[in-house]
């Protein structure tokens, strides 16, 4: 009996999925369980499995289509079985051989489009596709009969014109993070001699885990940063949901810790772990990229002692952490050489005044300082 398997809803916020691979190609057998296709959504990347063992009668869309959740992927089923029934009402299903320019068949995976429907590639071409990862949507081919050559696609691996939906999801967040709201950006420093004493006598809890675990409690205290201007109202929460800003091989993620002000700072230090992996791995679920109330960036690892975060719209503030340095200090009338982490906060003006602001800082710089005695260790 002939089974269909939709495109599923990876998420509250998700409508569409990419088509990013097919693994299992028209006619193949394939064990209940086994990966079938690859999709990918504007945060991550999923598989999509068999749910029956058989034979993949027909797959709807090729590589590279957009998707809406729950339409018809592909269908396994008994060889000679008829999949035409399952077939969606939207988007036309890809054959799944196209002849190349020598009269030749070619799989589909060797096909390319162009402006004026399919185009083969050149042998070359399909070895520089597949050695690279490289599989563009629309390719504009110079061999005889636009026949997509090598070269074609080198130059267009080279320009640096492949952009994925996740550089396309975060270039339109940023664009819009500057249109709709007023930042600006204050800068601090904190004593971070206690942050690196802990750090010498555990492993578990790095700087950015302490870090964080301050900064919700600077929040619990403050609460008018941790809130979201929503519809012109302003919406403050009682819990933090603390987003931080994590770097994976698809570009920036922001990975939501829930209800983190009741975690202990090594339950935080292990969720925070866990779901950074997840971001790098690609396996993050995306409900646990979206409800952050607030949100950090540290770039301290990198050398970096302050920087402008952008805010993440609806939120109000955004904090970026910089790198330890060594800095003076005047005490008691004497200069002290002491080891400073950088603080650099972001807040929308039309909510967040400098002051309030100002304060946060504050706030956040005594949590930093007593950080032994606040995490109890």
């Amino acid at each position: 009996m002939a089974t269909p398997v939709e495109a599923p809803k990876l998420g509250n916020s998700v409508e569409e999925c990419l088509i990013s691979r097919w693994v299992k190609r028209k006619g193949e057998s394939v064990a209940a369980g086994e990966v079938v296709a690859e999709i990918e959504t504007d945060k991550a990347t999923f598989e999509v499995t068999s749910p029956v063992d058989g034979v993949l009668l027909e797959s709807f869309f090729d590589e590279g289509a957009l998707v809406p959740v729950f339409t018809n992927l592909f269908v396994i089923g008994e060889a000679g079985e008829s999949a035409e029934g399952f077939r969606p009402g939207q988007g036309e299903a890809a054959p799944a051989e196209e002849p190349n320019a020598v009269g030749e068949v070619a799989p589909r995976e060797a096909v390319a489009r162009t402006a004026h429907g399919p185009a083969p590639l050149s042998p070359r071409a399909r070895r520089f596709a597949k050695e690279h990862g490289f599989q563009p949507s629309t390719v504009n081919g110079s061999g005889p009969g636009g026949r997509v050559l090598e070269q074609d696609l080198r130059n267009l691996y080279q320009s640096g014109r492949r952009v994925s939906k996740v550089r396309e999801k975060i270039a339109r967040r940023m664009r819009e993070s500057l249109v709709s709201t007023a930042q600006y950006t204050l800068n601090a420093s904190a004593d971070a001699r206690g942050l690196l004493a802990i750090r010498a006598r555990t492993k578990d809890v790095n700087i950015n885990h302490l870090v964080t675990y301050c900064t919700i409690e600077a929040l619990l205290e403050v609460p008018a940063l941790n809130a979201e201007f929503i519809d012109g109202g302003i919406h403050e929460h009682a819990d933090v949901h603390m987003g931080f800003a994590a770097d994976t091989p698809r570009g920036l993620l922001v990975p939501v810790i829930r209800n983190a002000h009741m975690l202990a700072v090594d339950e935080l230090a292990a969720r925070m772990k866990e779901l950074a992996m997840q971001a790098v791995d690609g396996t993050i679920a995306p409900d646990d990229l979206s409800g952050a109330t607030f949100t950090m960036s540290n770039l301290g690892g990198l050398g970096i002692e302050s920087f402008t975060p952008l805010l993440n719209p609806p939120q109000v503030a955004i904090l970026g952490v910089g790198a330890i340095q060594v800095k003076p200090v005047r005490r008691g009338g004497q200069i002290e050489f002491i080891d400073a982490i950088g603080l650099s906060l972001t807040c929308d003006h039309q909510i967040i005044d400098g002051a309030p602001g100002g304060r946060f800082l504050q706030v956040l710089k005594s949590k930093i300082e007593d950080v032994e005695s606040l995490c109890g260790m």
